[in-house]
């Protein structure tokens, strides 16, 4: 399978570029004179490929640090229920998981930075791809899907910033220099109507294709599945029930176990590329685009007696140990080498790791770190179980408990069983269920599903609710208002937690900007 990152698919066909191994490495001239680069269909391809590896997914999809993951990780901190074993350095974990980073909102303005400029940058790019591609001659099916990748990115990318900072400055036109980029914040609503406009062209227009069969470029079922959760971020549930259902009809599927050790579904879905579940993915490989320090991550600091490919090692997002009760006894997703492992031995080696700490063994990556050290297994951003939790939740929030929800949450929860429970046995006790128990099933089930890619603090948010997992009857999870809660680590939340602030560098660059509240502005 051709991928965006080879040289295969960027030199294919109708596009010759004469340092084709460079290409992706290289800034789309457009980020600085915007339509003018676009001229021509090599240089609207060129920039629309640079949007599937900038802004709102690297800020999800990335290991940028030994000591720090993503600024995705860095929000599930905010629950206590995961950890940064190096906090003491990295201080925006530590302020986020103890709630008072309202106290130190100029130490952690780098960070805001690195989000709020690499997300504008995308938009700026996409804003330019639909403004400039209907006027470049090519052939109008081409046209077309550029246009509509273009606009899932910028909707993609408007979406991070909004449930990172709430009110942002919105535009939809390209710039030139940078003054024009001095707007005031535009309301939340304004924004989401866009959003909503652009995922909905997208998913008329993109390739009802499977992602890996769409040589990895965005399809109808990414942006269905995107557009499914704006309209649950703002409890649009009908709405989001109908474009769930059209990433649950289409040819992505649930992978299966073949046994519940090695080869069972998850670590299928840890170490293989282009399953059929994964419905959008960053990707990485080992020459253009590495998964960097994502393959560190599975451990912690004494690992690095364990391996040679790799000089450091620590544990930027691992799970304390209140939060894996959140999984049932019989649950596979909690077993040794399924989502987390206890103990490791090196093939090659036999030296051997042990951890009272849970490390995170959905990150390991067999061939990084026993020979090249260069990750290449692609991130998973939406899986096919995520679709049947979303249109499950949707269509009992709109509608109450059916049948049809009952069987998408059983699916998922059939696949996670020891004791060989079938999903319509499964799906037949959770329709006893009240609306509410149901709903909160789903939301638990998300918390077991992807406790290690990043969703549990948007989860939070959206819902308004705080997991409370029980410390002494594994399994055992209630829901509690969110603003009052206290995380984990025995901190409140306060309704300024909800939002991150404005870098104050960023203010001072533009005094049109208002400040969150709860946050200096200097």
């Amino acid at each position: 399978m051709k991928k965006i990152l080879t040289t295969a698919i960027l030199c294919a066909g109708l596009f010759s570029f004469t340092a084709c191994s460079d290409f992706l490495d290289e800034k789309p001239k457009s980020q600085l004179t915007t339509v003018g680069y676009y001229t021509t269909e090599a240089q609207a391809l060129a920039n629309v490929n640079y949007l599937y590896r900038t802004g709102a997914i690297r800020q999800i999809a990335s290991a940028p640090s030994a000591y720090v993951g993503s600024f995705a990780s860095i929000t599930g901190l905010l629950t206590g229920y995961f950890l940064n074993s190096y906090e003491g350095q990295e201080i925006v974990c530590k302020y986020s998981r103890e709630l008072n980073r309202q106290q130190y909102t100029m130490q952690i303005s780098g960070t805001m930075d690195g989000i709020w400029d690499a997300c504008y940058k995308a938009i700026n790019v996409s804003n330019a791809a639909i403004k400039s591609i209907p006027d470049i001659k090519m052939e109008e099916a081409v046209s077309t899907r550029l246009i509509g990748e273009a606009k899932f990115f910028r909707a993609f990318n408007y979406f991070y910033l909004v449930k990172t900072f709430g009110a942002v400055p919105f535009y939809t036109e390209p710039y030139v220099i940078a003054e024009n980029m001095e707007l005031e914040r535009t309301a939340t609503e304004t924004i989401y109507a866009q959003i909503e406009a652009d995922l909905k062209e997208a998913t008329d227009v993109l390739p009802a294709a499977k992602f890996a069969d769409n040589s990895h470029r965005i399809t109808r079922y990414a942006a269905a599945m995107m557009l499914t959760s704006v309209y649950m971020q703002q409890g649009k549930y009908a709405d989001a029930a109908q474009y769930a259902k059209i990433v649950i009809d289409s040819p992505h599927k649930l992978i299966q176990n073949d046994d519940l050790k090695m080869n069972s579904a998850f670590n299928k879905l840890r170490s293989t590329d282009d399953l059929d579940e994964v419905i959008y993915a960053q990707e990485y490989d080992n020459a253009v685009n590495t998964s960097d320090w994502f393959p560190t991550y599975a451990f912690n600091s004494s690992a690095v007696s364990v391996f040679g490919t790799y000089s450091i090692f620590e544990r930027v997002y691992g799970p304390v140990d209140e939060f894996l009760n959140v999984y049932d006894k019989n649950d596979l997703r909690v077993q040794q080498n399924q989502f987390f492992h206890w103990e490791y031995t090196n093939p090659n080696t036999g030296a051997t790791w042990s951890s009272k700490n849970a490390g995170c063994w959905y990150y390991y990556d067999e061939d990084a770190l026993l020979s090249t050290g260069k990750g290449t297994k692609d991130w998973n951003i939406f899986r096919y179980a995520e679709a049947l939790l979303d249109g499950a939740e949707s269509i009992v929030q709109s509608q109450g408990v059916t049948a049809e929800a009952a069987g998408y949450l059983a699916q998922v929860q059939a696949r996670a069983d020891m004791e060989g429970k079938t999903a319509g046995q499964i799906a037949a006790d959770l329709q006893k269920l009240s609306k509410q128990a149901f709903i909160e099933a789903c939301w638990t089930e998300r918390l077991r599903e992807f406790p290690l890619e990043y969703k549990i603090w948007d989860d939070c948010v959206r819902t308004g609710k705080f997991p409370v997992i029980s410390k002494t009857e594994a399994g055992r999870v209630y829901y509690v208002d969110l603003i009052g809660a206290q995380n984990a680590s025995g901190a409140t939340f306060k309704e300024t937690d909800l939002l991150w602030p404005i870098s104050v560098n960023e203010m001072q660059r533009n005094p049109r900007l208002t400040q969150n509240s709860g946050y200096s502005s200097k």
